[in-house]
């Protein structure tokens, strides 16, 4: 009798299988080397601590101790690895990488980043970060712990502005269709900021994540009492970590601060995600109408909440 999950098990194998072959692992040599997948890994995993037990790499690389035990033995004799006793127990050895394994590692570690961005480059960025959010989703469903990515939020910067405009024009036209005419407001928005601003009572961030932009939102004055929340983005890679609602928090801990006691904000009501981080940080809607700007007919709405 065929198994019902025959049918998803043959999808995982023809994925694996395809996934193989497009990594290259399948070639001659991992990567254009004389390592094979499995060396890499040994190879990986030691470059990442001093001293390694082999029990413990044993356990995390899930190996035959026989395996593991011939492929050391060849590193050993090809001058990658220094085998030792353990300062703990002495019935156990302890494997360091050479100058050699660690030129090993360097060259692995290089040329699967080339060989991996030349894959990357292939797909548009919307693609890159669905393909980046599945592989998270396999290792998640799989059992996996991901561990948690850490993020930083940073004043604006040089350089920095122009990105906001940029990142906003593609956002929204990818996301909702809007038109150019949106990307020339948030160009005059950063405009009217950089022209007028008091650093005092006026101040924008970016959030970044692995060590690139993902976030961004900005501070202004609307009067001498109220400040306004302007242009809040999140990339998609960078949603369910807290940034929208982090960079919010941010804007009414300044505001407070520079002394106002209100602050508004102006949206659309097809901003769903938006409206919910606005709500949740105790903003209230106090007026909406119709209107059409950016290609579409919309619904603006105005926020506000005291300070």
């Amino acid at each position: 009798m065929t198994s019902p999950l025959a049918p998803q098990a043959s999808a995982v194998r023809d994925f694996n299988r395809f996934y193989t072959r497009i990594i290259g692992v399948l070639d001659e040599g991992m990567v254009r080397t004389p390592f094979s997948l499995t060396d890499g890994r040994v190879i990986y995993e030691l470059a990442q601590r001093p001293a390694t037990e082999v029990p413990a790499l044993r356990r995390e690389l899930a190996l035959d101790p026989g395996y593991l035990s011939r492929i050391l033995s060849r590193f050993a004799a090809d001058g990658l690895v220094e085998r030792s006793q353990s300062p703990v127990d002495a019935r156990r050895q302890v494997i360091t990488l050479t100058e050699a394994g660690r030129a090993a590692y360097d060259l692995l570690n290089e040329r699967t980043q080339t060989e991996i961005e030349s894959l990357l480059t292939r797909l548009s960025g919307t693609d890159r970060e669905r393909l980046v959010e599945a592989m998270r989703t396999i290792r998640s469903l799989l059992g996996e712990a991901v561990p948690p990515r850490a993020y930083l939020l940073r004043p604006v910067g040089p350089g920095d502005l122009g990105w906001v405009v940029h990142r906003h024009g593609v956002r929204y036209a990818e996301e909702y269709g809007w038109d150019i005419t949106f990307e020339a407001l948030v160009a005059r928005i950063v405009a009217e900021y950089v022209d007028g601003r008091d650093p005092r009572r006026e101040q924008a961030w970016i959030a970044e994540l692995d060590g690139a932009p993902v976030g961004c939102v900005f501070c202004v004055r609307r009067d001498d009492a109220v400040a306004q929340l302007r242009l809040l983005l999140v990339e998609p890679e960078a949603r369910g970590l807290g940034i929208g609602s982090r960079l919010v928090d941010e804007c009414l801990r300044f505001a407070r601060r520079a002394g106002y006691r209100e602050i508004m904000l102006w949206t659309n009501d097809v901003l769903a995600d938006a409206r919910r981080i606005y709500e949740k940080a105790g903003f209230e809607l106090r007026e909406q109408a119709p209107h059409h700007s950016f290609g579409h007919d919309l619904v603006e709405q105005t926020w506000w909440r005291q300070l």
